[in-house]
């Protein structure tokens, strides 16, 4: 058996920023990682899609790690931004430096259609760093379409490789031939919304950013415990806010807001080229937020919230 990343739900952090000059807000960091930890996360997945990584400075991205590694003892999974060899590599070295032993894999998104052309990045990237690597499937971001075989083929060749994240829709049918096929685990993402039949079809979990991420904590608890009705039972009240922040365009900014009116983070900003929260939503945030409240009722975690950072 190969090794294979901890099931369960890792959640993807967003980076929150500040100001007019939208810089990095640490205070914001290091409560939002603190509150993952308090809740039950696995872990953490740093520097992804929604972590708006793209968009920040080398100097930026080395600095949201150290603060994920300061603030937490969970482990990390760190995205690496690069579809070219060179500076994935380049990333990777960055990221070891910043978090060391807590470093669980890293997330590489497929660059290419063919899979010897994967499979020859992938084993690059492994003989230069060392590092551990989950395989993204997200052509949304990356604009690499592969198909499901041939990433069963890559994973396949590529032993370390830990887990695979799927997010190439329809996603539980790709789960499902990836758990057929593979001994590592499969995440879901896309914010949660296939969750339930991810799970259905072999998911090991779920790897994404939601607002709630203790709805997403409780649905995968529910689904090792006690089966499908017990998830979606956990999961049900929370979907009219999953679907509403997973819209397309705007998904970031809506759960960025979500997030600050939560007092999770003080500023809803994004940087370019995200769009911002569109204020005509305000009614429909607020309605979905308060059904998510509700159904979540007393939160003994938001006791460990860090007092006066928001």
């Amino acid at each position: 058996m190969r090794e294979s990343l901890t099931p369960g739900v890792w959640g993807v952090v967003a980076t929150p920023f500040q100001g007019s000059t939208l810089d990095v807000d640490t205070d914001s960091l290091a409560g939002l990682v603190g509150y993952y930890e308090s809740i039950g996360a696995t872990g953490l997945t740093v520097l992804g899609v929604f972590g708006e990584a793209a968009a920040l400075t080398p100097a930026e991205r080395s600095l949201v790690l150290e603060v994920a590694v300061e603030e937490t003892r969970l482990p990390i999974v760190a995205g690496v931004t690069s579809l070219y060899t060179g500076t994935a590599v380049e990333e990777i070295h960055a990221i070891q430096a910043a978090t060391g032993d807590r470093l669980a894999a890293v997330m590489v998104q497929a660059n290419s259609a063919n899979p010897g052309v994967a499979i020859a990045h992938l084993n690059a990237i492994h003989r230069s760093t060392g590092a551990r690597v989950v395989l993204q499937d997200y052509p949304l971001a990356s604009g690499v379409s592969i198909g499901t075989e041939a990433l069963i083929s890559v994973v396949q060749a590529c032993s370390f490789v830990i887990g695979v994240k799927a997010e190439a829709p329809p996603t539980s049918v790709a789960i499902g031939q990836l758990t057929d096929a593979l001994d590592v685990s499969v995440f879901g993402g896309l914010g949660g919304q296939g969750l339930l039949d991810e799970l259905l079809a072999g998911a090991a979990g779920a790897m994404t950013g939601f607002s709630y991420p203790e709805a997403l904590i409780a649905c995968v608890r529910a689904w090792q415990r006690h089966g499908y009705e017990a998830a979606r039972d956990a999961l049900l009240p929370y979907l009219p806010l999953i679907n509403f922040e997973q819209q397309a365009k705007i998904a970031l900014a809506v759960r960025k807001e979500c997030l600050r009116q939560r007092g999770l983070i003080a500023d809803a900003g994004v940087r370019a080229p995200g769009s911002a929260f569109p204020e005509v939503l305000r009614t429909g945030l607020r309605t979905h937020l308060a059904e998510a409240a509700a159904a979540l009722g007393p939160n003994p975690a938001a006791a460990h919230v860090p007092a006066g950072r928001f």
